[in-house]
């Protein structure tokens, strides 16, 4: 039993391990792609690409492409596709881009307290730790009191980061309601959510756009790769994985990002910067062990119930 089981387990934590590595260079990635193409026409393509890659392993898999509810559908794609995809090439237009992950991945933070209103899930205990760790790495990246022309790419990232958690609040509002494919999910808000951002490229074109090797190289990276195919091995880990193991994404994602742009862009934050991120990353952390503790604490209580039956 130990024989069959080992191989399963290094095979997922081999594909989580790329998929971090994936999502994480996707940043640097965007950032060297926005040379030679604008924000808006850069997001398109990505999109597409992402949806044909999605699409054809869907068909190739004999999944259902039947579409989910549209409206709340359409929400998801508004705010997660569009508004984020968008709003982060912004971002990554006037930033850089290891800060510019590191604010997006605020989202958790954003998810709690929307969840807090809207779903009335209450922020409890060390959550609240968490929350103020991270507000607190957010003010020292942000640094309210020397506002300049590169600040816009703060505020940007930090939209586009509660864009996510916006998004997320609809996905819980919409599983609430019944059964949801998230493969499907994520492929129809993807087609939905093209629209708009083609719709911006139209009416602000930007740069025209570089066509070559380079841009095509960034297109199928951001596209396929890490659009089409991450969110397919993502969804795969999902119903392999422990949650508390999934949520060591939100550490691990912006992490390599920071990384891979200090070496490769000699992105270098400087010290309130790096004070922040250090916050953010503490409070991510805590996040994290949390979602770990509660779920052993379930799975304890799942073990307790048949030895009380006994």
């Amino acid at each position: 039993m130990t024989t069959t089981r080992t191989p399963g387990r290094l095979a997922n934590l081999l594909l989580l391990l790329a998929l971090w590595g994936v999502w994480g260079y996707n940043w640097v990635v965007t950032k060297e792609g926005l040379h030679y193409a604008g924000p808006f026409a850069l997001a398109v393509g990505r999109s597409v690409l992402a949806v044909a890659t999605l699409g054809f392993v869907l068909l190739l898999s004999g999944r259902s492409l039947r579409p989910p509810p549209w409206r709340p559908t359409l929400l998801i794609a508004l705010t997660q596709t569009a508004g984020f995809t968008a709003l982060t090439n912004l971002a990554l237009l006037f930033g850089g881009a290891g800060k510019v992950s590191v604010l997006c991945y605020t989202m958790p933070f954003w998810t709690l307290l929307f969840a807090w209103v809207f779903l009335g899930e209450r922020v409890r205990g060390w959550q609240w730790l968490g929350v103020g760790l991270a507000l607190a790495g957010l003010v020292l990246i942000l640094e309210p009191w020397n506002l300049t022309s590169g600040s816009i790419s703060n505020w940007l990232a930090l939209a586009g980061g509660i864009c996510w958690a916006a998004s997320a609040i609809l996905i819980k509002r919409m599983r609430r309601q019944g059964p949801v494919d998230p493969l499907g999910l994520t492929f129809w808000q993807m087609v939905w959510g093209t629209l708009p951002l083609t719709a911006l490229w139209w009416m602000m074109p930007g740069p025209p756009v570089v066509w070559g090797w380079p841009l095509l190289l960034v297109l199928l990276f951001a596209g396929c790769l890490a659009g089409g195919l991450g969110w397919l091995v993502w969804t795969l880990l999902l119903s392999r994985l422990s949650a508390g193991t999934a949520s060591l994404n939100i550490l691990a994602i912006p992490g390599v990002a920071v990384l891979a742009a200090w070496l490769q862009l000699g992105e270098v934050p400087d010290m309130f910067e790096s004070i922040g991120m250090l916050l953010i990353a503490l409070a991510l952390a805590v996040l994290a062990f949390l979602t770990i503790k509660g779920e052993r604490r379930l799975k304890n209580l799942a073990q307790a119930r048949p030895e009380k039956c006994k």
